[in-house]
């Protein structure tokens, strides 16, 4: 069974950074897709940040480009978002997600989450 475990989520001022991780378990990490969601109190979940199974493909929403940054060690089992330059609209719970299939970026599994909080 897939098992995707984040932490690092905290409250942060604005301009401050946090680095979230994800940890997997259940499965072959290295072969898989990682996603990093987020969904604001009151919105929809939204995309934020991609990798591929390799790390060498890496995936940006606009809102958060040159700002976040997504990493693997598949040694570790383990992904990662640096988040840099924050600000009160990245307030979120962001949840880790990975595809039931490899070569695809269709999630089916995801994690508990864990709150962000950006004051200004």
């Amino acid at each position: 069974q897939v098992q995707l475990v984040e932490s690092g989520g905290g409250l942060v001022q604005a301009g401050g950074s946090l680095r979230l991780s994800c940890a997997a378990s259940g499965r072959t990490f290295s072969s898989y897709a990682m996603g990093w969601f987020r969904q604001a109190q009151g919105k929809e979940r939204e995309f934020v940040s991609a990798i591929s199974w390799s790390g060498g493909l890496t995936y940006y929403a606009d809102s958060v480009k040159g700002r976040f940054t997504i990493s693997r060690d598949n040694a570790k089992n383990t992904v990662y978002l640096q988040m840099n330059s924050l600000k009160p609209e990245d307030t979120a719970v962001y949840y880790c997600a990975t595809p039931a299939e490899p070569n695809t970026y269709e999630y089916k599994y995801w994690g508990q989450g864990t709150q962000v909080t950006v004051s200004s």
